[in-house]
């Protein structure tokens, strides 16, 4: 997706983020960069809307389940792993 515009940020990256930026798991800097382009870009800022209405969602139905300690240590390896290959 993007806008047209150009952005310190391209739009794909910002997207490939955006749970990070809604989990707050990334860094200042990054949330800064992040931030940035959602102010001034409106097909990424729906975008983030949606996800972030997702997660409500899903924290409203699933909100008492926690997942074992062991489960997400692995998601977090795997999720690290991903972002290297990236």
């Amino acid at each position: 997706m993007s806008c047209g515009n150009p952005h310190e940020t391209d739009c794909s990256e910002v997207l490939e983020e955006v749970y990070l930026y809604l989990d707050l798991e990334c860094a200042d800097e990054r949330r800064g960069l992040i931030r940035d382009h959602l102010d001034e870009c409106s097909p990424c800022l729906r975008e983030y809307g949606i996800e972030q209405e997702v997660k409500a969602l899903v924290a409203r139905c699933c909100g008492n389940e926690t997942a074992p300690a062991e489960l997400l240590a692995r998601l977090r390896g795997k999720l690290t792993e991903l972002r290297t290959e990236a």
